[in-house]
């Protein structure tokens, strides 16, 4: 999921007025919400990729097996233009881990490696933990961390409704803290999970080690275990921590982006992009990040069809391998469009769980153009709001759709309500049962409104 967005009530009071009749769509978004909301496969469709297949990391025969349904799915659908576009994606293997700490008293610590992570040794380690809070209490430490398992233990901040979850504030140390420990002479990392509620459930993600010379195995563990290791530290005892991970890292294999189309009628060779990723973590069953939002992509151009709406542009679904420790897929796309890419009139994302839908985001790369885009959406506003859709935002849409920003593609974020998001995110607890049907329909009525109209409005979102 991408950080944190920001309001645009300053930039909307010097956008220009939006250069299509909004109103005009009203009775074809009526008919797909109608559609959308009665007739959608959505919710059986989410069943099929997270009972029938589960978990999806990178360079796994589970996301082979996803790559192959989504193929499947979009035949059913009689879509156009179905196709597996191969890139080379990272395998990384979990393998069996563990933590207990050993002093002062035994205690079983459910966690999870983090994505990337090196293993430990076969008898695993075994060292003692400090405690930071930040970056300045590592340095304020550094002299005591040599030979010792460094622990950061930075609390997520509660689900704020204009802030968000903050996620981008607390993510920073899951990303870059083996990195940062190994520097003071560390032989272990553990974070604190990131999330604001927790039921010890341990979360898990990418780090990376950049060029780090030397690289330290890192694990989270779970926000109420981070406390209480916390509590025991700053009462002057000693914690001792034994660390068990077999995890490896087994190169590049072949994966693909999933693609299929609605073509467009007067300026088919314009696209516009709805994606999400269909890669998951190797736990859960990646029912919110990011099942659902491929079940609102696939759902979104099967309603279209089913309809018989075609807009002027094409609406292209790209189903993104690899966004969760890589973002291959991202990247493959964006540079094998090539000079194409300045035909994609806008790109939109769904990333952020089968929740409610309530905002559209927008980012561009020229700051005039977004402001624009912005000022467009708002009038856009009606159209979704009868399924939720009730805000615009700017600074952010996704992360697989952000590498198309750089060529000047308007790229949206379809958000959802997300004080619960981070209750599930990259656990075992990311199942089908946690999403509601309801709201899953919802998104595939905003977002089939959305592309439509963005796709045959008479000019380019942010022009």
């Amino acid at each position: 999921m991408s950080p944190s967005i920001y309001t645009v009530a300053a930039a909307l009071a010097v956008a220009t007025p939006p250069p299509a009749d909004f109103a005009a769509y009203e009775p074809v978004a009526q008919r797909i919400a109608a559609a959308a909301q009665n007739e959608s496969r959505a919710y059986e469709r989410l069943e099929e990729l997270c009972d029938d297949i589960g978990p999806r990391l990178s360079g796994s025969r589970g996301l082979e097996r996803a790559i192959e349904w989504a193929v499947a799915t979009f035949r059913a659908d009689e879509q156009e233009s179905i196709r597996r576009e191969q890139v080379m994606v990272p395998r990384w293997v979990r393998g069996q881990e563990s933590a207990k700490m050993v002093a002062p008293y035994e205690r079983a610590l459910p966690m999870l490696g983090l994505g990337g992570s090196v293993g430990t040794s076969v008898g695993g380690l075994t060292a003692e933990v400090c405690v930071v809070s930040d970056e300045e209490e590592l340095e304020e430490k550094a002299d005591e961390l040599w030979g010792q398992i460094v622990l950061f233990d930075n609390p997520m901040p509660d689900y704020d409704p204009e802030k968000g979850a903050q996620y981008g504030r607390t993510v920073r140390f899951r990303a870059n803290g083996a990195r940062l420990a190994a520097e003071h002479g560390a032989v272990g990392c553990l974070v604190r999970s990131v999330t604001a509620r927790s039921l010890h459930t341990p979360h898990t993600g990418g780090m990376n080690y950049g060029d780090a010379s030397v690289k330290i195995p890192a694990a989270a563990i779970t926000a109420e275990d981070a406390a209480l290791i916390h509590r025991l530290t700053d009462r002057g005892k000693r914690v001792r921590v034994e660390l068990k991970m077999d995890a490896r890292d087994e190169g590049e294999v072949p994966s693909a982006n999933v693609v299929a189309e609605l073509r467009g009628t007067t300026a088919a060779q314009e696209v516009v992009v709805i994606g999400a990723h269909l890669d998951s973590w190797d736990v859960g069953q990646g029912a919110h990040d990011d099942g659902s939002g491929c079940a609102t992509v696939i759902e979104a151009l099967a309603t279209l069809r089913r309809l018989g709406l075609r807009p002027r542009r094409t609406i292209r679904a790209v189903l993104f391998t690899n966004e969760e420790n890589g973002l291959a897929g991202a990247r493959a796309y964006a540079e094998n469009q090539g000079e194409a890419l300045s035909r994609h009139a806008a790109a939109i994302e769904c990333d952020s769980g089968g929740f409610r839908p309530r905002t559209l985001s927008v980012k561009l790369k020229d700051e005039g153009k977004e402001a624009r885009a912005a000022s467009q959406l708002e009038a856009l506003l009606p159209l979704v709001s009868s399924v939720g859709v009730e805000r615009v935002t700017t600074g952010g849409s996704g992360a697989d759709v952000s590498q198309m920003v750089p060529a000047g593609v308007p790229t949206l974020g379809l958000r959802t309500e997300g004080s619960r998001y981070f209750d599930y995110h990259h656990t075992h607890a990311d199942t089908f049962d946690k999403v509601d049907k309801a709201d899953l329909d919802r998104n595939v009525a905003a977002l089939a409104i959305a592309a439509y109209v963005l796709a045959d409005m008479p000019g380019r979102l942010g022009d």
